[in-house]
């Protein structure tokens, strides 16, 4: 086990096999030395996380649902790397997609789950830009969507 897999393991967490694409679509394409991983929705093994913020679904349940999608994130990559997890280089972005009502205003909190999970697991590999927008609505009605684009080695 490498280094960031034993601190997110140490942070309780193990990452689980990479989800399969629910369309017409690769989950990730890796040009040179980048990663593009496809949205990942907030699903983890209770199933869908749904909700729309500003609705049915809290800033801090979102946040979680968020975290799961960087799990899911985290999950690519490493099938990206052929399981080696630690040929991360860093995170270079995220885009962060929050299903939420017009007047919710809070996507950049929702989004924090996903950039503060990253920041603690990866340290300053993690360091990341970032978008945190809203969507109407999402695939399946899950509350969060995130994309992301890595360096790796």
């Amino acid at each position: 086990m490498g280094k960031f897999e034993q601190k997110l393991a140490a942070m309780g967490v193990t990452l689980p096999e990479a989800p399969a694409p629910a369309a017409n679509y690769v989950p990730y394409v890796v040009v040179g030395d980048m990663v593009y991983v496809s949205g990942q929705i907030s699903k983890d093994d209770s199933g869908l996380i749904i909700g729309k913020l500003g609705d049915d679904m809290d800033t801090a349940a979102g946040a979680e649902a968020a975290k799961v999608c960087a799990i899911n994130l985290l999950a690519q990559v490493k099938a990206a790397c052929g399981g080696d997890l630690d040929r991360l280089v860093r995170v270079v972005k995220l885009g962060g997609f929050v299903n939420s009502t017009p007047d919710f205003l809070e996507q950049p909190q929702v989004i924090n789950g996903a950039s503060d999970f990253i920041g603690d697991a990866l340290g300053d590999a993690g360091k990341h830009a970032r978008a945190a927008v809203s969507a109407a609505s999402l695939p399946f009605g899950v509350a969060v969507e995130i994309e992301g684009v890595f360096q790796i080695k």
